[in-house]
């Protein structure tokens, strides 16, 4: 969908959420980052740690969201906040050219340039991605982690920012959505209820044409 197809609503500023992983990148980028931030050796040995849940996810017996937090548990359980920020720093730095879609920036830019209030609407850990919505210009939401004198305990502070979570952080963080015109970027399940609420949702805009395939009950809402 071209962004000059639609007259934001007079009088309302445009608020435009993009989300990250996939959208604005080529794939899911938090795995990537603990094996980079750990190095291969100790990212595989924590991974073994990992594999109950992820049979217990594959048969249904967790969630994603359960899956995720356990994720977040073996890896990241006493590691001081300040060590995450700079190896976030470091990662954004040596992946930016190979882990970001060049329509998406495109698109983040010409937002900007229009005046509307743009960020990032993630599932991923904001610790992780704030190098990248800096380098952006650009708000950040996403996932929050618990951390006590600066050193995490492994627990996700509050919920994992997807689906209706989207939706509830962009209000929290900008106030009731229908003041805006809102523009929604997505490409997975986890961004329906953000693209749902949007006046102008962008479904896999950056993707391949043969990936733009969309989820039934997405494609049963009018206009997307």
């Amino acid at each position: 969908m071209n962004d000059d197809l639609k007259t934001p609503v007079k009088g309302k500023q445009v608020l435009s959420a993009f989300d990250f992983d996939g959208t604005l990148t080529y794939h899911d980028t938090f795995v990537p980052f603990l094996r980079f931030a750990f190095g291969n050796r100790l990212f595989a040995m924590r991974l073994l740690r990992m594999i109950p849940a992820s049979v217990c996810y594959l048969l249904g017996r967790i969630s994603r969201n359960a899956l995720k937090e356990k994720l977040i548990a073996v890896y990241l359980t006493g590691a001081k906040e300040a060590w995450v920020k700079e190896r976030a720093e470091a990662f954004c730095d040596v992946s930016w050219q190979r882990l970001m879609r060049p329509l998406g920036l495109t698109s983040v830019a010409n937002q900007v340039e229009q005046g509307a209030e743009v960020t990032i609407c993630s599932a991923s850990p904001e610790l992780v991605l704030t190098p990248f919505a800096k380098k952006l210009g650009i708000g950040l939401i996403g996932t929050r982690l618990a951390s006590v004198d600066g050193v995490l305990t492994g627990a996700i502070d509050g919920i994992n920012c997807r689906c209706e979570q989207k939706v509830i952080r962009l209000e929290a963080q900008y106030g009731p959505l229908d003041q805006y015109t809102l523009r929604a970027w997505g490409d997975t399940r986890g961004d329906e209820q953000m693209l749902g609420a949007a006046q102008e949702p962008h479904w896999r805009e950056f993707h391949a044409l043969w990936r733009r395939k969309r989820p039934l009950d997405v494609c049963l809402r009018e206009g997307l």
